[in-house]
């Protein structure tokens, strides 16, 4: 008899999968915070015979699963986060968060549930050559927490020679498979900006200076930053978050200072390192044309994140071949958004791809408060996952 394949073989459990997931949905917790959530995920690794290792980068879990065979001493990595946002959810699904003010608004419940599934395919069925490494990271939401899993040894304890991760992308149709060779998404930081001018009386501004009106010309001369220093064929944002001024009950009160607040999205460092000095530049330079200061801090977030051209050659034909080229985008545009990854992919070779689910044209987006993850696409997920193992390690005969 054939064996089934990694997508027939998970569809047999999908209804016990989407238990799991609407139970992660129903109980969100923030990054660090992700004690239940943890406590679910080593649980169900242990009842599947898996070793299974907690606390690693705070409330990260661990699972190693060995494969009937380990003739190579190789390893594949595969990497799902974990943690919600602070976000009311304004749903009506029976299995809405029960936390106020707290969601799954970015679907890593269901990046766990699909991880959690091709952990389930895996251990029954091990049919590999190597190890399995499942990484459930916390505190993805900008609190970095790949970045604490590394700092605690996380490819000391668990060597991977190369790793893999997925998000969901609502602008996909459900079960499509996109990735793109290089980067995949933007580098994250965030400035601030205080100009510092003199209040007064707004009906007599030429005894002030007026640093609402000096905010306004930064703004828009910042904006050439981008139009006019860097290269058409790069990519980078420059966008405005907060502008804190005066108060609205004195309307005819000039304030002495202006906070702006903004982040910066770019996908090469060489073009991170032109943005911030031209701001630099014009920052000190505007508002000393008016006879203001300001004050500039630059603070640089999450790197760009940048897929290795042989994991994601492999990726595709891995995908192709498990759903079908109409299943599968290659060449898929890139995302201004950020994600911590990235520092895995900085120290280990491997790829980042999106799991399509559609929802999106219902204005259902990421981070939105009425965000639900597609239960439909997760046996999709968990059956590239387990593939991406068994090909990369497969059994000598």
């Amino acid at each position: 008899m054939k064996a089934r394949s990694p997508l027939e073989a998970i569809r047999l459990f999908h209804e016990e999968l989407t238990a799991i997931r609407r139970d992660l949905h129903a109980n969100p917790e923030l990054g660090f915070e992700e004690i239940r959530t943890s406590g679910i995920v080593a649980g169900a690794l242990e009842a599947l015979g898996i070793e299974v290792h907690r606390n690693v980068g705070r409330t990260g879990v661990v699972g190693v699963i060995k494969g009937k065979q380990n003739t190579t001493g190789r390893t594949v990595g595969l990497r799902a986060d974990m943690d919600a946002l602070p976000i009311k959810e304004e749903g009506d699904a029976p299995y809405c968060s029960r936390q106020n003010g707290l969601m799954h608004a970015c679907g890593h419940d269901g990046h766990t549930t699909v991880l959690l599934g091709a952990a389930k395919y895996l251990a029954q069925t091990r049919n590999f050559d190597g190890t399995a490494v499942l990484i459930f990271q916390p505190a993805e939401e900008g609190l970095g927490g790949a970045t604490a899993m590394l700092n605690d040894g996380l490819f000391d304890r668990f060597p991977c020679d190369e790793i893999y991760a997925m998000h969901n992308w609502p602008a996909l149709p459900a079960g499509v498979i996109g990735i793109n060779p290089g980067p995949m998404m933007a580098a994250s930081d965030r400035f601030e900006i205080v100009i510092k001018g003199r209040g007064g009386h707004g009906a007599h501004p030429y005894l002030a200076i007026d640093p609402i009106v000096i905010a306004a010309q930064l703004i828009t001369a910042l904006q050439t930053v981008v139009s006019r220093n860097v290269h058409p064929a790069d990519s980078a944002v420059i966008s405005f978050g907060a502008i804190q001024a005066g108060n609205p009950a004195a309307a005819s009160v000039i304030p002495s200072e202006v906070r702006l607040v903004g982040t910066v999205r770019t996908f090469k460092e060489e073009v991170q390192k032109l943005v911030e000095q031209r701001m630099h530049d014009l920052i000190q330079s505007v508002p000393a044309g008016y006879g203001a200061t300001a004050d500039f801090t630059y603070k640089r977030g999450y790197p760009a994140t940048i897929n290795s051209a042989k994991q994601t050659s492999f990726l595709i034909d891995v995908a192709t071949e498990l759903f079908g080229p109409d299943k599968v985008i290659g060449n898929l545009t890139p995302s201004m958004g950020s994600e911590d990854f990235a520092y895995m992919l900085q120290v280990k070779p491997g790829a980042y791809f999106r799991l399509g689910q559609g929802g999106a044209e219902e204005g259902k987006f990421l981070h939105n408060a009425r965000f639900d993850f597609n239960d439909a696409v997760i046996p999709t997920g968990s059956a590239m996952f387990a593939a991406l193992v068994e090909r990369a390690l497969p059994l000598s005969e």
